[in-house]
């Protein structure tokens, strides 16, 4: 009984490791996958060359894998993020790629944007600080941050991405073309956002560092 509990023991306990080593992170592996296949749209060091692709240097390991995931269908399950060329990059990803991936593009550094137009960056300064009280908007500090650093596995870093990009997104979060966001938060204060006030907002956030 005691030999049959103790080797059900170690069973267990092998299975365990097994299980850790599975979940372990091949950075390794991530960075090979960085540097051939996501490097020409994002760079092999997240810092894409072309203001329609997000950089991803810098950002959080959590948000990063979060967007991988939601790229991915589940069999009959649509993505929830859909977008046919991303859909198919992550189609051959599991889980641990996906976190290896969060990490590595979270342990490189930025380039940052910067502001383009000093009226805009006003503009969209006060609606980050403050919000617009007037439409229930509330400040983009509030969950993002003040230099737009974001909180992991919550928020995404906005500070320094390109302008475009945000612009993009906050029109997608509107107009129905992305809902990923946690609780509908983007969705429910894109709509109140007119287009001048999201590039406002887009311009700001990519002069902040």
């Amino acid at each position: 009984m005691i030999k049959r509990s103790l080797l059900l023991s170690l069973l267990l306990a092998a299975g365990g490791l097994h299980a850790q080593d599975q979940a372990a992170p091949d950075l390794a592996k991530a960075k090979q996958t960085a540097e051939t296949i996501c490097a020409g749209c994002h760079g092999a060091d997240g810092n894409s060359l072309a203001p329609t692709f997000p950089k991803l240097a810098g950002q959080h390991a959590d948000y990063v894998a979060k967007q991988l995931r939601n790229f991915k269908a589940a069999g009959d399950k649509p993505a929830e993020r859909a977008n046919p060329i991303m859909g198919g990059m992550v189609a051959a990803l599991d889980e641990n790629d996906m976190k290896a991936l969060g990490l590595y593009f979270a342990s490189q550094t930025q380039k940052p944007d910067a502001s383009k137009s000093p009226e805009l960056a006003k503009l969209g300064q006060n609606i980050w600080r403050a919000g617009i009280p007037a439409k229930n908007v509330p400040a983009c500090a509030g969950c993002h941050g003040p230099a737009g650093a974001g909180v992991p596995a919550l928020f995404p870093r906005i500070g320094g991405q390109y302008a475009d990009y945000t612009e993009a997104q906050l029109k997608a979060f509107r107009d129905g073309g992305r809902k990923n966001d946690p609780a509908l938060m983007m969705q429910t204060i894109a709509l109140k956002l007119t287009d001048p006030e999201m590039k406002a907002v887009a311009d700001y956030a990519a002069g902040l560092h």
